[in-house]
């Protein structure tokens, strides 16, 4: 999705008003939750069970009535656009699909290609190697047709920047604990934005407080790219430590960071990385922060379900429990869903 935002902000510089952002962060959300039914299926079968519309169709409809249950409490509104999403015939490889599905599946195929080059060096004359290779670069030039895809193909400090987001997907959250599963930095900031769009979309947020508190959610972690994961208690041992942690967070970021985006950008990845958890009038980081702790809580929770049970995993979660008990944000009765896990 920080893929998609690139791509995204390119076309919204080309005065694009078919870009729309709540579509873009919503398809994303449809995807990760069709992927996780689908979660089985090796790309190769289910790229080619994409090719037949009916039978991608009925395979759809049976991942929205698996998944029905568990998003019901959000809507009819929201299923809706749900199983249109992944049932609709647009859904397939049209020769240039909407902007919004086109960044989305442009991004998609991008990060595929990235892995697939890590895994290349280690292996050059692997089996198939060079077929998935031509097969990536041919997906991927469907989406040459939008420009903010195209420009992002020929923009390498673009490029670098993903780059460089695309480390924290090997970088372990709670590294000195042992965990089942294992969260990397990058698919917490995830599940950080999608909590956070979902508390915004339950509370009736304008579609600029959804939108910010979504990309502050995905962002708020990248500067962790330079520093790595600290934890709470080795910032708060020493007195000034916290402080002088987003001091250099904020340094590197002007070195390292800054000079790969446009100058445009800079107020926006300001606001998602430097004061992440400040409410302003268009976003809320009160309620960033509780997606946080949520996503905390719930990576200490499934390790002590999975038999992992050690003190600091506990601590963490009790801690966590008395922070939100009778504690509402925004009008979120935070202490009701942290009573469901009991």
């Amino acid at each position: 999705m920080i893929t998609a935002y690139v791509m995204g902000k390119i076309e919204e510089e080309q005065k694009n008003t078919d870009l729309n952002w709540i579509s873009i962060i919503e398809y994303g959300l449809f995807e990760f939750l069709q992927r996780i039914i689908l979660t089985d299926l090796k790309p190769p079968l289910f790229y080619e069970i994409r090719q037949d519309r009916e039978k991608y169709s009925r395979l759809n409809q049976w991942v929205y009535e698996r998944i029905y249950p568990d998003i019901e409490g959000l809507g009819s509104d929201f299923c809706e656009n749900f199983r249109k999403y992944i049932t609709g015939s647009s859904n397939m490889n049209d020769k240039c699909p909407d902007v919004n599905r086109a960044i989305l599946g442009a991004a998609h195929f991008y990060v595929t290609k990235w892995e697939f080059r890590l895994i290349e060096r280690f292996n050059p004359d692997g089996y198939q190697v060079e077929e998935i290779k031509n097969n990536i670069n041919s997906e991927q030039e469907k989406y040459t047709c939008v420009q903010g895809v195209k420009k992002f193909f020929e923009n390498p400090d673009l490029m670098a920047f993903i780059d460089i987001c695309g480390q924290l997907r090997f970088q372990v959250r709670w590294s000195h604990l042992y965990r089942v599963p294992k969260t990397s930095v990058l698919g917490h900031m995830l599940v950080v934005a999608i909590y956070s769009y979902l508390f915004s979309y339950i509370l009736g947020f304008n579609i600029e407080r959804k939108i910010n508190n979504y990309f502050t959610g995905l962002f708020h972690d990248l500067p962790e790219v330079l520093t790595r994961d600290i934890i709470n208690p080795v910032k708060k041992s020493v007195e000034g430590l916290d402080e002088l942690i987003k001091e250099y967070e904020k340094s590197e970021m002007e070195k390292r960071i800054y000079k790969l985006l446009p100058q445009s950008w800079y107020n926006d990845i300001r606001m998602f990385t430097e004061s992440e958890f400040e409410d302003t009038g268009t976003r809320d980081g009160k309620l960033v922060k509780a997606a946080d702790d949520l996503a905390a809580f719930i990576e200490a929770y499934l390790s002590i379900k999975n038999g992992i049970k050690n003190d600091n995993l506990i601590s963490a979660m009790e801690n966590l429990r008395r922070k939100y008990k009778n504690t509402g944000i925004s009008g979120l009765d935070l202490n009701s869903i942290y009573k469901g896990f009991l």
